[in-house]
């Protein structure tokens, strides 16, 4: 499977999908937030958009406001330009990068707001990824042909540098409940994550996808440094094919 050029056949345009956030601690489940992930086709592109916010209930606790949008090639789904604007809590972030994937360069305006962000350039391998480019592309991926256990390697540009990770595939969970959405059989998937301020080295995450054409996320669960968080499929639109549940809801 190589990571630079993939047939989509998963997802298209006018998908949205739309989780609720949880976050543990000290035992308790809250309900945190919501993020949707909308998908736009323009002429020789794909958008693809995340955007996540805490519930008013919440924001005492930890305000998020988390915007994330990718343009990425329609042949072969890499990114073309990747932009974050974050607020979570006291920090702030913007970071527009551009990729020229045909001369192995990213070129960063980064910065605390936009007014202050300042370019830069970085040397990136051949065929680099950002985190919702990878996401869609590993939907396209066929991976139920590996054996569980199997570890594919893959990399992204994120925060000024190259990260190479590993996405475990774990075999197929049967009859898998999704709270109010009925039954699924779904592929599980462990990728690991980005160690920093929020995980802690050699962190992985759980990610359990439908086991039909769609690959439609169902649920995520992943450890924090403190903590835990989860993230679970509420509802959805425009999918590219009919989600195969087993039972009704």
């Amino acid at each position: 499977m190589s990571p630079c050029s993939i047939q989509n056949k998963a997802f298209r345009h006018g998908e949205t999908i739309t989780y609720k956030l949880y976050y543990n601690w000290n035992f308790v489940w809250l309900s945190a937030g919501e993020v949707t992930f909308k998908v736009q086709e323009l002429d020789n592109t794909y958008h693809l958009s995340a955007y996540g916010e805490t519930y008013k209930s919440y924001e005492w606790f930890y305000k998020v406001r988390d915007r994330y949008d990718t343009y990425v090639d329609k042949e072969t789904l890499l990114p073309k330009t990747s932009i974050r604007d974050i607020l979570e809590g006291k920090y702030t972030l913007y970071d527009k990068t551009t990729f020229d994937q045909s001369k192995n360069k990213a070129y960063s305006l980064r910065g605390k707001t936009r007014s202050t962000a300042e370019l830069k350039s970085y040397p990136v391998e051949g065929c680099m990824h950002d985190i919702l480019s990878m996401i869609y592309y590993t939907r396209n991926m066929d991976i139920t042909k590996l054996q569980p256990g199997t570890k594919i390697p893959v990399k992204i540009f994120m925060d000024e540098e190259t990260w190479p990770l590993k996405l475990a595939y774990r075999g197929i969970e049967k009859n898998m409940k999704v709270k109010g959405l009925g039954r699924f059989d779904a592929i599980q998937l462990s990728p690991e994550v980005i160690a920093g301020d929020i995980f802690d080295e050699g962190t992985e995450m759980n990610i359990w996808v439908s086991a039909d054409a769609n690959r439609v996320p169902l649920l995520i669960e992943s450890p924090l440094s403190v903590g835990s968080v989860k993230a679970v499929l509420k509802d959805y639109e425009g999918l590219r094919y009919e989600l195969d549940a087993q039972s009704g809801k």
